[in-house]
């Protein structure tokens, strides 16, 4: 349906139809609190399609983020290699243990972590990197598992944007589905992610040393898991965790979602495809600047973003879209910046993390978005740039 006349909001969540049958299925089962059978079919859903080791559902991204944190053993005197262009839980999940948090600068063409600064940052306290797969398309994981290997690091993808996206590699290298490359990642299902129940996430473990321990961690820290298989007579107490489960009516509304996967990410990347023909010309003369997606990379059509030349510039577009009932939204503010952790910062300057901070702006992005739709953004966005 056109929006021709109407608001075009920045995020919609698309039902598919199902999430209201199975969330009735979950309640006729009389099992609601978590770890049943909808759980199971999400988990093993993401363990056939992408070959990760161990999947587990959590409540958020961030709980899975806090998971990997914990499994990794961070504690304080530790140091964290993150990206300063992120969300706070891929920082915030680390400095719960007692990490230092050691900011790194995005690539000049690209808001993921530049590859090549990370190797000056590591000290003998450095105890993980931690990539953020920005709008979904892969960093360079090749080189960044390979400084790993090296010096003896974890890494941990903070996959919240990256279901259903690929490393395909250079030449030696197999593609990989992003998330099962590193020890561990999480994933999102928030409601701005391709695939969502709302609130959700998972936990993906790829190396088995963190296997076994994790559904301990999952199940807040106690033996249940092994319980209900019958290895222990019962359950308590046995480690550290917290209560990382989402319900069953989550759940039930996921595994809805993930069902359609191939149908959604198909029809998202109809309408990326909408926009780098219509804005592509504009980017050309000079306009703006459209990311580049890097050659080891595949695209899931998270999101389509344009970088604009200041932030005077992206604070007039956004409020030219808003008066024309367009919906539009800057992202990550620079988390070396935040008044949270400034202080603890070392000083040194971002400036790609800074520029994208400032100029960064995505665009409408979801499943129920028209080609006429995106076609009146793209129209509204040449306007403000007089084409």
């Amino acid at each position: 349906m056109s929006r021709k006349n109407t608001m075009i909001p920045f995020n919609a969540p698309h039902p598919t139809g199902q999430e209201t049958r199975y969330i009735a299925e979950a309640i006729r089962i009389g099992k609601l609190s978590g770890n049943g059978e909808f759980t199971k079919r999400c988990q093993g859903f993401f363990e056939a399609r992408y070959g990760f080791s161990k999947c587990l559902l959590t409540a958020s991204c961030t709980d899975a983020l806090e998971m990997c944190a914990m499994l990794a053993g961070i504690a304080p005197g530790d140091e964290v290699i993150v990206p300063s262009y992120t969300f706070v839980s891929t920082a915030l999940a680390f400095v719960r243990q007692g990490a230092k948090i050691v900011f790194a600068d995005s690539r000049a063409d690209h808001p993921n972590i530049d590859a090549g600064t990370i190797e000056a940052l590591i000290t003998p306290r450095t105890k993980a990197i931690v990539p953020m797969h920005y709008a979904g398309a892969a960093c360079d994981m090749g080189e960044i598992m390979r400084i790993a290997e090296k010096r003896g690091l974890l890494v941990i993808e903070d996959a919240a944007q990256a279901l259903d996206s690929l490393y395909v590699g250079r030449e030696d290298e197999e593609p990989r589905a992003l998330g099962g490359i590193g020890h561990m990642s999480a994933f999102s299902f928030h409601d701005t992610k391709n695939i969502t129940c709302g609130e959700g996430g998972m936990i993906a473990i790829n190396d088995g040393r963190f296997a076994a321990r994790a559904e301990t961690v999952w199940e807040k820290g106690t033996n249940r898991a092994d319980f209900l298989r019958g290895k222990v007579s019962k359950y308590g107490w046995v480690d550290c965790g917290s209560s990382f489960l989402p319900s069953e009516i989550t759940a039930a509304f996921l595994l809805a979602q993930l069902e359609r996967l191939d149908d959604i990410q198909a029809k998202r990347l109809q309408i990326y495809s909408a926009y780098l023909e219509g804005l592509s010309p504009m980017a050309e003369r000079g306009a703006f600047a459209m990311s580049a997606l890097p050659s080891y990379a595949t695209n899931n059509a998270h999101m389509f973003y344009i970088v604009c030349n200041s932030l005077e510039e992206r604070g007039g577009l956004i409020e030219r879209l808003k008066e024309r009932g367009i919906g539009s939204a800057f992202h990550y503010q620079s988390l070396h910046k935040s008044e949270f952790y400034r202080g603890k910062h070392d000083g040194r300057e971002l400036a790609n993390c800074d520029r994208f901070s400032d100029c960064l702006v995505r665009l409408p992005m979801f499943y129920d978005l028209t080609i006429e739709d995106v076609g009146r953004v793209c129209r509204e966005v040449g306007g403000y740039y007089g084409n």
